[in-house]
């Protein structure tokens, strides 16, 4: 196996994510598969460089809240590692993450220091852009391994500020990916049948899910068997033509929002009284997107019936055809008490951005 050393010495100029990451080609079949939970992250780093500026950054971009939730649920779940306390069983981790700044002198970051070449260290020393280097598979089959380093914690933190997004999206998208391979390797063709006739779209939902709903214009599709391990998820999607740009604003995302819940989605199937509407108490937050080339707005919010018998976050996102002249908005929404519903999100995420709203009869299934 190549050491890191080696390795940065070709790499190091690398100072974008994405362009670092191998093909697969050239794995070796002798290395243990990866392992972890979805979204989980192990962050080997000194202790007291964690719990100063550098760890405050690192904690801005990789445990930052998610949005618009009932109460506060970071956005990984991470677990900090002493770079001297690295075992084979950490090491075969799927996201590992090392950082260390090469002025640090402390026995924990020279764990960390040791694996850089003289030759490295020099180029980052007369490049103060190069902070970051990303190498697959190095311990195990399916890891991501990422190397965040500087010549200062005054370097490395300009260079995270920087680069949030970058380093935020890299695992959020790995997640993703991690997930709709375990989600989505039974799907559910009734649904998307539904999906194609009454919305005329195509939807991936998993073989688990059943339909609640159906009619034209509208499908609602749920998660049946919730338990103390597995939230209730209902899906829900909602066609319309396309009119005006205002159709698009925020407020006029809610009105619509709460009006589909309304007709649509009831807390008691026997009191028609009590539908689903938006928490107004926890503001609701919202993020403009280009998907397959159609404009769309995601949502980030909670959600409770009317009654407050019942209540927890929603996931959503407004599409746009213009081609089609129609609107779409899809939704994800979790009830699960006193419980984290970050992953029941992911769960939702994963799978609405697995609908393809441009799909056309014509296409075939």
């Amino acid at each position: 196996m190549k050491t890191l050393s080696k390795i940065i010495g070709l790499f190091i100029l690398c100072a974008a994510l994405y362009s670092c990451g191998g093909d697969g080609a050239g794995i070796d079949s002798t290395k243990p598969r990866a392992r972890g939970s979805i979204g989980e992250i192990i962050l080997v780093i000194d202790s007291a460089k964690y719990a100063g500026p550098v760890g405050e950054e690192l904690k801005n971009i990789f445990e930052a809240d998610l949005p618009g939730m009932l109460r506060s649920e970071s956005i990984f779940n991470v677990h900090q590692v002493d770079p001297r306390a690295m075992t084979r069983m950490l090491r075969m981790s799927t996201n590992l993450i090392y950082v260390t700044t090469f002025d640090d002198r402390s026995s924990a970051s020279q764990v960390i220091n040791q694996q850089f070449s003289k030759e490295s260290k020099e180029k980052a020393l007369n490049d103060p852009s190069i902070y970051s280097l990303r190498v697959e598979d190095e311990y195990a089959i399916g890891q991501e391994v990422l190397y965040l380093f500087g010549n200062t914690d005054d370097q490395l933190i300009k260079n995270l500020k920087a680069n949030a997004d970058k380093l935020q999206n890299l695992f959020e998208v790995r997640e993703r990916g991690r997930l709709e391979k375990i989600l989505l390797a039974r799907k559910n063709s009734a649904a998307n049948a539904e999906a194609e006739k009454d919305l005329g779209i195509q939807i991936n939902v998993p073989a688990s899910y059943q339909v609640a709903k159906s009619e034209p214009g509208f499908l609602w599709v749920r998660q049946p068997t919730p338990n103390g391990n597995r939230a209730d998820i209902s899906l829900f999607f909602h066609e319309e033509d396309y009119t005006s740009e205002e159709q698009t604003f925020p407020e006029n995302i809610l009105k619509l929002r709460d009006s589909i819940t309304h007709e649509h989605i009831f807390g008691d199937p026997e009191d028609l009284n009590s539908f689903v509407v938006t928490e107004k108490q926890i503001v609701p937050s919202f993020r403009n997107m280009v998907i397959n080339g159609n404009f769309t707005t995601e949502i980030r919010a909670t959600w409770k019936t009317n009654n407050i018998s019942m209540g927890g976050s929603y996931l959503g996102y407004l599409m746009v055809d213009e081609k089609k002249g129609k609107l779409y908005y899809l939704e994800g929404f979790v009830y699960y008490p006193n419980e984290i519903h970050r992953d029941a999100l992911r769960e939702i995420q994963t799978i609405l951005l697995n609908t393809d709203v441009s799909w056309t009869p014509d296409q075939g299934s």
